[in-house]
């Protein structure tokens, strides 16, 4: 199983499982990892520009709390923790799975920095 972290800055740490909803985008995001970018907010979605480029994969124009996206249109990985949902469809790649609180903390241009976890 791979597990990326999310650290945001001052505010904790959570935890996040990659899964094969769309396992191209999966896979370009653990590979270009560490990523780090400034919090843009949408709602109750906290997204960040990164360097990654990938297509439409099994877009989805739905989200669910904890989910962990990339939106191509962005070039953003966006995470949703709340009843938010995505502005056009996004490609999900995994789901928090510990910490999905820090987000409600999250004010714009936080530093997150995404990195593997250390199992």
């Amino acid at each position: 199983m791979r597990r990326i972290e999310i650290d945001i800055e001052g505010l904790g740490i959570a935890i996040a499982e990659l899964d094969n909803r769309n396992p191209r985008t999966a896979d370009a995001v653990w590979n270009a990892l560490p990523i780090e970018g400034r919090a843009m907010l949408w709602g109750e979605e906290v997204y960040f520009d990164t360097p990654i480029e990938c297509e439409d994969e099994n877009a989805s124009p739905s989200a669910n709390a904890g989910d962990i996206s990339y939106w191509v249109p962005g070039h953003a990985i966006c995470i949703f923790f709340g009843r938010t949902q995505p502005y056009s469809p996004v490609n999900h790649i995994g789901r928090i799975s510990e910490g999905l609180e820090v987000f409600s903390n999250v004010e714009e241009g936080d530093r997150i920095v995404l990195r593997r976890a250390q199992s």
